[in-house]
């Protein structure tokens, strides 16, 4: 750090103390209590200390999003401030998104004042009476793995390094700090402020007669199957499953896929649904899944199995989940994978022959799910409206030889896309905070300016995501994103979860169902004009790929945001 003095107020001790644990942005929405820290930046900026980059973000609910997408990006957590209770209001939504899929975001707020006179950074506004809370951590904090209220500044480097380290430890997950104002503006020593963290993260891993004993029933099941939820953790253990699936013949089934764990294409991937598989199996591997299947509509053979694998194999955080686990291996993804792959690979030489004759039989299997996939996407080209996997099949060859990432909410189904890298292919989390894929998708953009991200979204999605303030994101940060709104006028899960419970009922007859109706719905291309993006209106389904084709060469030639508006058939 230059021009060191002894101290620094705590507003300003924060902010170092982040850059020097890790942290690359501060996505922001600043209040009234945050004199300290704009204070604190500008005092840095004037004596050249490095700082993390901190953004102004106009809506808290866009700042999750982008330090969500920014992780998934880099596998790097990032931080979020807000105002006080209103502003950790709208990152609420975000911090359960962030939860559920162990995503590690650093979230603080400002706790408004509890000083009314005779310290600096007292209540000098009548919102810091409205503002004031008992509890206000309690908002996030069955969220959250970790929380604090900073009470004294010489606090603030511990405190930093602590939720940093806690943040990232296995599994990973967001934690949060109140900062109320009037510590922000004390003093703190400032001695060794940007010296390396002494917190290491905890990073867990498998006992290793447990990685044996898997590879052990794995490699000794007749019909071992592998359920994969949250990807393989990484470009490595990516190819890794790949080549384990392959030489042993193991079908992997993607069942609501929240991120890629093999590529579509491949002739061990079965597609999304785990019905004609779970029935025979003897031997599972649930690769990191908070919901595996469905048990009201799924059986386990009798007998069969159960490897449970993942960064909290049990999924501790919520209270009912009683799927079988008769062998846990806790850890990150990808060093499961990699090991498994490895205690595996010995066993092989003895049953080549079976896993081949195994690995046959699926194959053909797979080329026809994969056949009928894509037949159906292009009959959805036909009718009225065209069909989601119709949109899906077109954004597919669209961006077929790009590095490109496509994010889902509601948009484009994963089952006729060919996808086939790591890191290509995220879906909306299972926790359903809508309004995650377009702030997500400018995260990635932001910590991938040369990748090509495409956020795919319905139209009750898009409304949730407080689009005019991601568009001004978006023009502001110049963050060329391909945005998908796929149009059915209304809530098309709600629909179909009220036909799934209830098939035979009054609202399957009845052409008007009660709650789900989204008509009229706005132009949506006028409010990306707004914020000067191109935009363009798709009714009839020939008339996508070009289309597509157009937005794609806007954003490699003038940089800056697309958006097709695509009219799609109701639910």
């Amino acid at each position: 750090m230059t021009d060191a003095s002894n101290t620094i107020t705590a507003g300003g001790a924060i902010l170092v103390r982040l850059k020097a644990v890790g942290v690359e942005y501060i996505f922001a929405n600043s209040g009234t209590d945050f004199p300290p820290i704009i204070e604190g930046l500008a005092e840095a900026q004037a004596k050249h200390i490095d700082l993390p980059k901190a953004l102004v973000i106009p809506h808290e609910n866009a700042a999750m999003g982008m330090a969500h997408g920014y992780f998934l990006a880099t596998g790097r957590a990032q931080a979020v401030m807000a105002h006080t209770n209103v502003g950790l209001a709208n990152c609420v939504i975000g911090a359960i998104n962030a939860a559920t899929e162990h995503v590690p975001v650093l979230l603080f707020s400002g706790r408004t004042p509890v000083t009314e006179k005779g310290r600096l950074g007292s209540r000098t506004v009548p919102i810091g009476w409205g503002q004031e809370m008992r509890d206000q951590s309690a908002m996030v904090r069955e969220t959250t793995k970790w929380d604090y209220e900073l009470k004294f500044p010489e606090q603030a480097l511990d405190v930093v390094d602590r939720a940093y380290a806690i943040a990232s430890s296995t599994p990973k997950g967001p934690v949060y700090v109140s900062l109320p104002r009037e510590v922000l503006c004390e003093q703190c020593p400032s001695d060794g402020i940007d010296a390396p963290s002494r917190v290491a993260p905890v990073k867990l891993g498998p006992l290793a007669s447990d990685l044996k004993q898997a590879a052990e029933w794995l490699a000794a099941a007749k019909k071992p199957l592998i359920v994969a939820q949250r990807g393989a953790g990484s470009a490595e253990a990516f190819a890794a499953l790949a080549d384990l699936a392959e030489s042993w013949g193991i079908p992997v089934v993607q069942y609501w896929a929240v991120q890629l764990a093999i590529a579509t294409d491949h002739p061990m991937s079965v597609g999304s649904n785990p019905m004609p598989w779970l029935g025979e199996a003897d031997v599972v591997l649930v690769l990191d899944c908070l919901a595996p299947w469905s048990p009201d509509v799924h059986k386990l053979a009798s007998g069969c199995r159960v490897i449970q694998a993942g960064p909290d194999p049990l999924y501790s955080r919520f209270p009912v989940r009683d799927f079988a686990a008769d062998l846990s291996l806790p850890g990150e993804t990808t060093e499961i994978v990699l090991g498994l792959a490895e205690a595996m690979r010995p066993l092989l030489a003895k049953r080549k022959a079976a896993c081949r004759k195994r690995r046959d039989g699926i194959a053909k299997i797979t080329a026809g799910i994969r056949a009928r996939v894509r037949a159906d996407a292009e009959a959805g080209s036909q009718g009225q409206w065209m069909t989601k996997a119709w949109v899906s099949l077109c954004l597919s060859r669209a961006i077929a030889g790009l590095d490109a990432t496509v994010l889902s909410e509601l948009g484009c189904p994963l089952d006729p896309m060919s996808l086939d890298a790591a890191g290509s292919w995220y879906q909306e989390p299972h926790s359903g905070g809508l309004g995650w894929s377009f702030p997500t998708a400018l995260g990635m953009q932001l910590a991938t300016p040369e990748r090509v991200i495409v956020a795919t979204m319905g139209d009750g999605s898009y409304m949730f995501a407080n689009p005019v303030a991601c568009h001004q994101i978006a023009e502001a940060l110049a963050l060329p994103v391909l945005v998908l709104v796929l149009n059915n006028q209304e809530w098309g899960a709600v629909r179909q979860s009220v036909i799934g419970i209830y098939p035979d009922g009054y609202a399957a007859r009845t052409n008007q169902v009660p709650l789900v109706s989204l008509e009229p719905t706005p132009d949506f291309t006028k409010v990306a004009e707004a914020s000067r993006a191109w935009a363009a209106r798709v009714d009839a389904a020939d008339k996508l790929p070009s289309v597509l084709a157009a937005a794609l060469e806007h954003i490699a030639s003038k940089r800056t945001l697309a958006l097709v508006e695509i009219r799609v058939r109701p639910a």
